[in-house]
């Protein structure tokens, strides 16, 4: 069994000793996210990519045939419902909000596991301000995987850069007008394999994409 406790400890630890940058907006680095057993028991789940001939430079092409980590789908997979047990936590969330300037309680969390193959690629946007905070956790396997991070644009949408997406790193940042980002089309030799973590507002409109539907997010 994959301990809760341990996960969120690790993740702590990784948001704790995380690395601010400020340029072209402001946003956090971070190594080693997850516990191994949870990064590895993640990319070795039976849930195969999703195959769609043209995703138009959106993710929500086809809502229903992606994977969140829903009640439904913890209640399948052990190491969905740590991780998502593990983030729902008082001091994991607390940690998140003092350390990137949000107010966590009274979110909801949400995570979705991104399986991308070659021809995937997302158009220059910024997230919704009903996402609080924006995490995407990297579980790229492969000799071109590190390749295969966020790009970067100013506000001008001028590529400035891509962060790395070596396995188990992560890039924190919380939404706004200028925080433009997305994944220029690329060549993909294998699967990019990613978890997008959100905390969100109440008034989040779609409760199927909800770790915990019913249940807002406390910090004690």
């Amino acid at each position: 069994m994959i301990d809760v406790a341990r996960t969120a400890r690790h993740f702590r630890r990784a948001v704790t000793d995380s690395h601010r940058g400020e340029t072209p907006y402001r946003h956090w680095t971070l190594v080693d996210v997850l516990p191994d057993e949870v990064g590895f028991g993640l990319i070795s789940l039976p849930i195969a990519p999703l195959l769609i001939d043209d995703c138009h430079g959106v993710r929500d092409t086809d809502n229903q045939k992606r994977t969140f980590l829903t009640p439904w789908l913890q209640s399948r997979f052990p190491v969905c419902a740590t991780l998502a047990q593990a983030l729902q936590r008082p001091e994991v969330a607390r940690v998140m909000g003092e350390t990137c300037g949000f107010e966590a309680e009274g979110s909801y969390l949400r995570i979705e596991y991104i399986q991308d193959i070659d021809g995937a690629w997302l158009e220059p946007h910024h997230d919704v301000p009903e996402k609080l905070c924006s995490m995407v956790i990297y579980l790229c396997t492969g000799p071109d995987a590190a390749e295969w991070g966020t790009d970067i644009y100013d506000d001008r949408l001028r590529w400035v850069g891509r962060s790395s997406a070596e396995f188990n790193s992560a890039t924190i940042f919380i939404p706004g007008a200028n925080t433009w980002h997305g994944f220029e089309k690329r060549k993909i030799v294998g699967i990019r394999r990613l978890l997008e973590i959100n905390y969100v507002h109440p008034r989040w409109r779609d409760r199927d994409q909800l770790c915990f539907p019913e249940q807002p997010v406390s910090l004690g």
